[in-house]
C-alpha cells in the first residue's frame, strides 16, 4: 500500500470520526468546556493578527491556487504582479502558502517590499512559503478568523486563478463590498479566459433572474496583464486622493 492510500484512509478515518462526534449527545458540562475553550482560541487569533497588521500600512491581497507551480504561467504573473505593487508604494498580502501564494510573496520579498502572510495548515496541501517577512507571518487555525484579516486590512484584492478557497475569499470581498460592510476598495480578477466563463454565468443567471443588481458586475475588474492589474489599484489610489507609502 502507497504512502498516499494510507493517507487517504487517516484522512476518512478522521473525516468519519468529526461526523459521528456532531451526532453524539453530550453533557452540559462537557458543552460548555468544550465551546469555552473554542472560544478563547478565536479569541488568541483575532487577537495576534489586530496586533500584528494593525500598522502594516495600505496592502493588496493577492488571492489565488496553492496548487500553481513554478513554471505556471499565473504563478509567473503573480511574481510580476507582486514586485510592481511594492514597488508602488503597498505591502502584499497573501495566505502564506505555497502556489500562488508562494509567487505573491516571492515578487514582494524580492522586491524588498512588505510580505505578509496569513497561513493556514491544511492537510496535504497547505504550509508556509519562504518568502514571508519573519514579522509578518501568521498561522491560523479558523477560516473565518483568517478571512476577516484580509479583507480589514486590505485596501485592495488581485484574484488569480483558483479553485474553491480562491473562490471563497473572491466571494467574500465581493459581498462585503456589495452590502456596504467595507469601502468599495478594487476586486481585480487576472486572466479574462479563465474568469469570463464564471461573469459571463453571473451575467446570464444572476442579473437576468434579479438576484444581483447589473451594477454590481462593476465592483470588479477583468485584465489580462500584470500592468493591467496594478493599474487598476493605482488608479483606485489618485481617484481617493491617496499616497501610500511606508
Amino acid at each position: 500500500m502507497s504512502n498516499k492510500e494510507i493517507n487517504s484512509e487517516e484522512l476518512n478515518g478522521e473525516e468519519e470520526e468529526k461526523i459521528r462526534e456532531a451526532f453524539q449527545d453530550r453533557n452540559w458540562s462537557e458543552i460548555k468546556s468544550a465551546n469555552s475553550w473554542v472560544i478563547f482560541k478565536v479569541m488568541a487569533e483575532f487577537v495576534e493578527g489586530f496586533d500584528k497588521l494593525a500598522k502594516i500600512g495600505p496592502c493588496v491581497s493577492i488571492f489565488g491556487s496553492a496548487r500553481a507551480k513554478p513554471d505556471n504561467p499565473y504563478y509567473l504573473m503573480a511574481e510580476k504582479i507582486a514586485a510592481q505593487l511594492v514597488r508602488h508604494g503597498y505591502g502584499v498580502i497573501t495566505g502564506g502558502g505555497p502556489g500562488i501564494m508562494e509567487a505573491g510573496n516571492k515578487g514582494a520579498f524580492e522586491a524588498k517590499g512588505k510580505s505578509v502572510g496569513l497561513n493556514i495548515d491544511l492537510p496535504m496541501e497547505q504550509f508556509n512559503n519562504l518568502y514571508i517577512d519573519s514579522d509578518k507571518l501568521i498561522n491560523f487555525d479558523y477560516f473565518f478568523v483568517r478571512k476577516v484579516m484580509f479583507v480589514k486590512f486590505s485596501q485592495g484584492f488581485i484574484v488569480m486563478p483558483g479553485g474553491f478557497g480562491t473562490l471563497d475569499e473572491l466571494f467574500e470581498a465581493l459581498t462585503l463590498i456589495q452590502t456596504q460592510k467595507i469601502g468599495k476598495f478594487p476586486i481585480v480578477l487576472v486572466g479574462k479566459d479563465y474568469w469570463s466563463g464564471l461573469f459571463d454565468w453571473v451575467r446570464s443567471t444572476l442579473v437576468s433572474d434579479g438576484f444581483i443588481n447589473a451594477e454590481d458586475l462593476d465592483l470588479v475588474s477583468l485584465v489580462k496583464s500584470p500592468e493591467e492589474a496594478v493599474k487598476v489599484i493605482d488608479d483606485f489610489y489618485n481617484k481617493y486622493l491617496l499616497s501610500p507609502n511606508f
